[in-house]
């Protein structure tokens, strides 16, 4: 731990020589940050292989690509995002010109999870670079082939003490949030994220908290049942399931629930063959803690398609569960895996009222044509983001 102390002192002073505000120095910083993803690719790749079994086209699509994007774009745009904005003058001040100064924090934390655990640490890192911010990245000893890489590189591209990262697992976390800083960003769960907020208010830190939730689909009568499936379905088997966003469980309205559902498991078979378990395109679930608790919840739910698993693979197959309500075990917690809960309904604005009288979603996601119903559920449900006949 004195180890960490020096490394703060060194990036207290380091941020206090004010090279971080020269935007040349952040941009080249991401420019050999871009490079260096760019030579590591096929590691990257196999790193998210052993944590999680993602596929390759997966993998790049949503860990290497998503970063890449963000570093073109502060790459591209940092001169501009750090220009000075010209703001109206309030009358109070007349004749004065009144500014917006884009100014660093200081040292930032990012504590980053496992279910993406290449993105999710590099891209808060991407932008507190670009802001001219000092950095520390704890990325997650649950997903260790990507962390110790993501470490590496980080090692390689930056000193450090304008940019590190620190391996290790609670008792470190623990430690880390002790420390003074400017800034914390976590993404994680809520328990988790009281804790942390708990730490930051300690030191009346800014932060910003990534959590999660249950995320619902509503799929109403309307819909175009085949398509909404097959997004239904992308949704939910990408990273299996293992995504904060991902739709943790479905209304279909009552009429079109037989159909709909016939579809969704015709489209689980599209994307994954007749055997999911010898699918090269699914991936599994990251430890046998996280297995143990989604195999937890199935229990004396009722499957209607799926359920095959193997402890051995953390392998669990994209499992419907009907007879559903809001007091059955899928329902008390995120899922965060493949399972997918299926309820009805018949009047919209009753299940609205329903879901938002649960902890508010991260994500929601509506499928049907009306426009009328399209903008009820925007206006009525409280969600963070979400799609209207789309997911993620």
């Amino acid at each position: 731990m004195q180890e960490i102390d020096r490394l703060l002192k060194n990036q207290d002073s380091f941020f206090k020589s004010k090279k971080t505000l020269s935007i040349n120095y952040r941009k080249e910083s991401l420019i050999r940050l871009r490079k260096a993803i760019h030579d590591h690719e096929e590691e990257i790749i196999d790193a998210l292989y052993k944590d999680l079994k993602k596929p390759k086209l997966e993998a790049y699509a949503s860990e290497i690509g998503v970063v890449l994007t963000e570093l073109n774009y502060f790459i591209k745009n940092i001169e501009k995002l750090s220009k000075p904005k010209r703001v109206k003058s309030a009358l109070l001040n007349f004749p004065s010109k009144e500014y917006i100064y884009q100014d660093p924090y200081g040292k930032v934390l990012i504590i980053a999870p496992w279910n993406y655990p290449f993105q999710l640490t590099i891209n808060p890192m991407i932008a507190a670079i670009a802001a001219g911010n000092c950095v520390v990245c704890k990325p997650s000893e649950v997903s260790s082939n990507t962390s110790q890489l993501v470490a590496k590189i980080i090692a390689q591209v930056f000193d450090p003490e304008h940019v590190s990262a620190i391996e290790g697992g609670i008792d470190l976390t623990q430690f880390l949030l002790k420390q003074k800083w400017e800034y914390i960003f976590f993404t994680g769960s809520s328990a988790v994220g009281k804790i942390v907020m708990k730490a930051a208010a300690e030191q009346l830190c800014p932060i910003t908290l990534e959590l999660g939730g249950k995320s619902p689909v509503i799929v109403n009568k309307d819909a175009k049942l085949k398509q909404s499936a097959k997004r239904i379905a992308w949704g939910k088997l990408f990273n299996a399931g293992q995504t904060c966003i991902a739709p943790d469980y479905i209304y279909v309205h009552e009429s079109v629930k037989k159909e709909f559902t016939a579809l969704l498991i015709a489209e689980f078979k599209a994307a994954l063959g007749e055997d999911h378990q010898q699918s090269k395109d699914y991936a599994r679930i990251v430890n046998n803690k996280h297995y143990d608790r989604i195999m937890a919840l199935l229990e004396k739910e009722k499957v209607v398609y799926g359920g095959k698993h193997s402890a051995e693979e953390n392998y669990i197959e994209p499992t419907l569960l009907n007879d559903i309500d809001w007091d059955s075990k899928s329902m008390k917690e995120e899922i965060f895996g493949p399972l997918l809960p299926i309820m009805t309904f018949t009047d919209l604005n009753t299940i609205i009222n329903t879901i938002n009288k649960h902890d508010k979603p991260l994500a929601a996601y509506y499928f049907g044509e009306t426009k009328k119903d399209q903008e009820t559920f925007l206006k009525q449900l409280y969600f963070g983001g979400g799609c209207i006949n789309d997911t993620v």
